[in-house]
């Protein structure tokens, strides 16, 4: 078996205690090397010029704004440092963030709530899925937009099974038909029924895993208005 390659991260986060817990878990798992820690968006950006890490996990708001410096910061590195992935932390579960994030597109960003920080696996997940060009989606953010669209009686969301819903929560978290076999116990041939459903029932091409997430982004984003963000803290 081939062993996972080491990762180099560059962390941002303003509030130090939750900066070095971070920084401690992510190394002690062995699979993670971080090589430089920020606390604000200008010296994120500065490490990132530094380092030229494979990952970014960075907190969504931080000085001197305190607004969305993290989304702000997390276009430009994808803009200026394609080879580098960056994962969004967030503590509130407002949808507007995260089609904020993927306004440009999906590839190479990651937005996750920080109760997730304390599930390693998780979290290394993501890293090495958006340093690889993939798209990562906290679960509660999908099930937000999803009461959010199925609200429409019109909207074919509404159309989904309540196993393709679960298929389409595991698919926006970037993973792959064999992935959610493992997830939620199911065969192949039943995972590729409920995709290919998905897609028909959208109205999307059945594209790779990473479009697949951009599509279902997209769609989301197009039925329905969104709130606003709410200045309420990260």
């Amino acid at each position: 078996m081939v062993e996972p390659s080491v990762l180099r991260v560059v962390i941002a986060e303003d509030n130090y205690l939750v900066r070095e817990g971070i920084r401690r878990l992510l190394e002690d798992s062995g699979e993670i090397d971080v090589v430089a820690c920020t606390g604000n968006a200008a010296e994120l950006l500065d490490a990132v010029r530094r380092f030229s890490p494979d990952a970014v996990l960075t907190d969504i708001r931080m000085p001197p704004g305190h607004h969305m410096e993290g989304i702000e910061a997390a276009r430009v590195i994808r803009s200026t440092h394609p080879a580098t992935g960056v994962v969004v932390l967030s503590q509130h579960a407002d949808q507007s963030y995260a089609l904020a994030l993927f306004a440009d597109g999906s590839a190479g960003l990651g937005y996750l709530l920080k109760d997730r920080v304390g599930d390693l696996e998780d979290l290394v997940h993501a890293l090495r899925e958006v340093r690889e060009g993939g798209s990562v989606i906290d679960p509660q953010i999908v099930d937000t937009l999803v009461r959010r669209r199925s609200a429409a009686a019109a909207n074919p969301l509404a159309d989904l099974s309540p196993r393709e819903l679960d298929v389409l929560r595991e698919m926006a978290q970037g993973k792959t038909n064999a992935g959610i076999e493992k997830s939620l116990y199911l065969s192949s041939s039943t995972v590729e029924k409920h995709v290919n459903a998905i897609f028909t029932k959208l109205h999307l091409p059945a594209t790779g895993v990473h479009r697949r997430v951009a599509a279902v982004l997209a769609f989301l984003q197009r039925n329905g208005e969104d709130a606003p963000a709410q200045n309420h803290g990260t």
